[in-house]
């Protein structure tokens, strides 16, 4: 009686089965097709893009949607390198996703066989992990193995090569490892020291002038009802960032942020949870250096790192967080609620920062100013809306008002800063979350990069309203080399085209307008969401005008 008999590519679907994948994101390539015909076995979902770096990025949008890993596969040489990008942002984003990439046969190696490269040598500096398969008997075990190293530590990708004979060899079912969904990964929750805990309690019973940021990693661990707990019982004012924005709604009254450098100037206890010192901190030097500081990371190496601390807790925010408010409640007595003058202190310069800018918000003038598009944005975002930022200076405007109303429903590429995101973030959130409404901003030349992408939204039948912020400029640039040079060469090798991206839309099928009078933003924005299609109002912005994040950027001074 002959054995049962199983491909790579089938071990591979079973694998990713096993971890709980329902969709990769693919170009197609001769190197891969049997995971194709795994998947179809399977049950799992195969959404082919029209370029590899947005299957990366899907693959990275899927896992911040959903807390699962995100899983993309391509082909050998080219098709890899095309996904570096995605790859290289998630590894910054702390995202965790697998990329499989084809190789040509073993039985070729060394020989010079079509699209063979050092596909692993380049994948080792932005990867946790990245392997070659050395067999089929070992595929799904190797794939167990990545998937368990995307969640050491901070999360992250993880990279594995299989060569095509062992893809598309079979093997004896009885001889290859396969293992069994839920006994190959132990909890990666991490409580954090306990001595730490009580001293970080006792730092919050005596602060006087507490501040909290909550970065990325609140939302990585799914901590928002802990971090909900903790500012509202120890009356502590919240500032978000990253993913971690929406964690507490707009008008919440510990949710701050305008005057979160005011806050980081007075504070006598500054809590950093999920967010490393690096460029968006100013490498810590931010933080008033009378204060005490104290950070939260699931990243040992993160701690410390750029700016000496105080007190370093390593694991999982949610865990910490209900710790700490947990024992400092039987030791704050009336503390917290004689924070109440540091609060409204807090809100009076929330307030003014606010009505400063509120004629901006409200400006007819033509061509539209940025600060008027994000606020009609801001003002159109439902409970249910995910908001995806894709840009260079249009996405710094509205990282100053736009305001997502639900936790996990903010998605920005992080600290990589890649542009070309934003259509596969969309296309990811709207596929696992197909409750909510997507809606994308993107800058012309973001959009530019991964823009064809739209088609696949429409053939998959993936609504969502995309809002292109066009001044025909990549203008974050433009402005650095008007500063640095002179307006005369302000223009050099940073101008596009006048393009219309709402014929673009209809183009490829999906629902598109062109807006020049910012009365007609909102009424765009409700045609785009009542045609139940992919949309893109194309928006014309002045180009005359940045973002105080664009001229403040330490690389222009």
């Amino acid at each position: 009686m002959m054995s049962e008999t199983i491909s790579g590519g089938h071990l591979v679907a079973k694998a990713l089965k096993a971890e709980g994948v329902e969709v990769i994101y693919t170009l197609c390539g001769g190197h891969i097709i049997d995971i194709y015909d795994g998947c179809v076995d399977e049950g799992i979902e195969v959404i082919d893009v029209r370029h590899e770096q947005v299957a990366a990025h899907a693959a990275d949008g899927y896992a911040r949607i959903t807390g699962k890993p995100g899983c993309a596969v391509v082909t050998a040489g080219p098709g890899t390198t095309d996904a570096v990008t995605g790859v290289a942002n998630a590894f910054r984003a702390e995202s965790p996703m697998l990329l499989i990439g084809g190789q040509g046969a073993l039985s070729q190696h060394k020989m010079g066989s079509l699209q063979d490269l050092p596909h692993v040598d380049m994948m080792t500096p932005i990867t946790k992990f990245a392997a070659t398969v050395p067999s089929t008997e070992r595929v799904a075990d190797i794939v167990s193995m990545a998937f368990r190293e995307c969640y050491h530590g901070a999360p992250g990708p993880s990279f594995l090569e299989i060569p095509r004979d062992v893809l598309d060899a079979k093997v004896p079912l009885e001889k290859a490892r396969i293992p069994e969904a839920g006994r190959y990964r132990a909890s990666t929750r991490q409580a954090g020291d306990p001595e730490a805990i009580e001293r970080l309690a006792d730092l919050l019973a005596h602060a006087e002038k507490p501040a909290i940021l909550l970065g990325s990693q609140v939302w990585t661990c799914r901590a928002t009802d802990a971090a909900i707990d903790f500012v509202r019982a120890l009356n502590v004012p919240a500032y978000m960032n990253g993913s971690g924005r929406g964690t507490l709604p707009p008008g919440d009254p510990h949710h701050f942020q305008l005057s979160r450098r005011y806050a980081f100037t007075e504070a006598d206890l500054i809590i950093i949870v999920g967010t490393p010192f690096d460029f968006r901190m100013g490498y810590g030097k931010r933080l008033s250096p009378t204060a005490t500081v104290v950070q939260i990371d699931l990243d040992y190496r993160t701690v410390g790192k750029n700016r000496d601390i105080d007190l370093g807790i390593v694991g999982d925010a949610g865990l910490i967080l209900s710790a700490a408010a947990q024992a400092a409640s039987g030791r704050i007595g009336d503390a917290a609620a004689k924070r109440k003058s540091w609060l409204d202190e807090l809100r009076a310069v929330e307030t003014q920062a606010y009505e400063k800018r509120l004629p901006r918000q409200f400006s007819d003038a033509q061509p539209i100013d940025p600060y008027r598009l994000v606020h009609e944005i801001n003002e159109f975002l439902t409970e249910d809306t995910i908001y995806i930022g894709d840009g260079g200076d249009i996405v710094t405007f509205s990282g100053q008002v736009v305001q997502p109303k639900s936790p996990g429903h903010w998605m920005d590429p992080g600290p990589l800063g890649t542009l070309g995101v934003g259509m596969a973030f969309a296309m990811a959130a709207k596929q696992a979350r197909r409750d909510k409404e997507v809606l994308c901003l993107f800058g012309d030349g973001a959009f530019s990069l991964t823009g064809w992408d739209f088609e696949t939204m429409v053939r998959f039948d993936l609504p969502f309203i995309g809002v292109v912020g066009n001044n025909s400029s990549m203008n974050q640039i433009r402005y650095g080399q008007a500063a640095k040079y002179g307006e005369e060469r302000g223009r050099v090798g940073n101008t596009l085209g006048d393009i219309r991206y709402g014929d673009f839309a209809k183009l490829l099928g999906g629902y598109g307008e062109e807006v020049r009078d910012p009365a007609e933003i909102r009424p765009a924005l409700e045609r785009a969401r009542q045609s139940g299609k992919p949309s893109l109002i194309n928006v014309w912005v002045d180009p005359e005008v940045y973002a105080p994040g664009t001229m403040n950027q330490t690389m222009y001074k």
